[in-house]
């Protein structure tokens, strides 16, 4: 018979009764997400996956399908400070990352902060303003920090960056460039909902929005705590040799003129453990891996045009990594 009060079998306890209680409180907060937007489960439970992983989220998809809202509805869950920005072609980076004001009572000029000085951004329609305000995101984004004037300042913690945007009008906007889509830990796109959804989405607001009756379900210590645990799900070296046969699959295929970069390897590796943790294990599995390629390698590779060529404005990527995904073995 098994000895229950042995040291191991404490052990095992223990990380059950952990991931058990992880697993109810990110299962609140995926149905708390999911009142307000409506029958996009995958899109709801991979941005969650990118907040646990501690990464940020770029949400890209035509007007009108949720975007704006899915952010927002995040935000609200999520009991630390919030910011939205609505880029602009007219938007100066001291509009994001504050500037320093001269005090005529002191004599001194004194620090005022701008909006990225919190724990959620809403970066709406980030394309629409130049690549000079873009850039002073990629600081922010990368190292948790930004640098104003020859001085660094810390930004709070957890950090998170939601981004959106309109693939389609091209009108009055500047693509984002490789560098800054490859801070971005992962791509979702919500798609058209299904006639029921859409049903429910206008019963739901006749009377007045969901997310009016959103209120947060986790503080900022609770993200803190839950990214930490990410990192202690397992990976055996099968997969990650798996993980690493992939990425060097797309830097040697002929449908790609940019493969994946060593940033966007270790995004896949950390956003694997975060799906396990929403999943309710506590160690990775050859479909953890394979489902996040498209959202996780997406928007980070770039496909030769001969290739392009021949798919709908869109399908490019996912097209050329499915393709890549067929020929790699999956470990037994």
């Amino acid at each position: 018979m098994l000895n229950c009060l042995s040291p191991e079998c404490n052990r095992k306890r223990g990380i059950a009764s952990l991931i058990t209680g992880t697993l109810e409180r990110l299962r609140e907060l995926q149905v708390t997400i999911e009142r307000v937007i409506r029958g996009k489960s995958d899109a709801v439970q991979l941005s969650i996956t990118a907040l646990l992983a501690g990464g940020h989220l770029l949400v890209e998809d035509v007007p009108g399908v949720g975007k704006t809202t899915l952010a927002q509805t995040i935000a609200r869950c999520l009991a630390g400070s919030f910011q939205r920005i609505q880029f602009t072609s007219d938007l100066l980076p001291s509009d994001i990352v504050g500037l320093s004001i001269y005090n005529q009572r002191s004599g001194e000029f004194e620090f005022k902060p701008g909006p990225i000085f919190a724990n959620v951004i809403l970066a709406d329609e980030i394309n629409r303003t130049t690549p000079k305000t873009q850039s002073s995101l990629l600081e922010a984004m990368a190292e948790g920090r930004a640098t104003i004037e020859n001085q660094t300042y810390e930004l709070p913690r957890p950090f998170l960056v939601l981004a959106t945007q309109n693939p389609i009008e091209h009108h009055g906007t500047y693509p984002l460039p490789e560098s800054q889509l490859d801070r971005f830990l992962m791509r979702v796109r919500m798609g058209y909902p299904s006639i029921e959804d859409e049903k429910q989405i206008l019963r739901s607001q006749a009377f007045r929005h969901p997310i009016d009756d959103v209120a947060p379900v986790m503080s900022t210590e609770d993200i803190l705590e839950l990214q930490q645990e990410v990192r202690n799900v397992r990976i055996d070296d099968a997969l990650v040799d798996y993980l690493m046969h992939v990425v060097d699959a797309t830097r040697r295929a002929e449908t790609l003129e940019l493969g994946v970069s060593p940033r966007g390897t270790l995004a896949l590796y950390r956003s694997a453990q975060a799906l396990a943790l929403t999943e309710g294990r506590d160690y990775c599995i050859a479909d953890d891996i394979k489902r996040l390629i498209a959202p996780v390698f997406g928007h980070r590779v770039v496909v030769n045009a001969r290739y392009s060529s021949r798919l709908r404005h869109g399908e490019e990527s996912d097209a050329a990594l499915a393709e890549i995904v067929r020929n790699v073995p999956v470990p037994i």
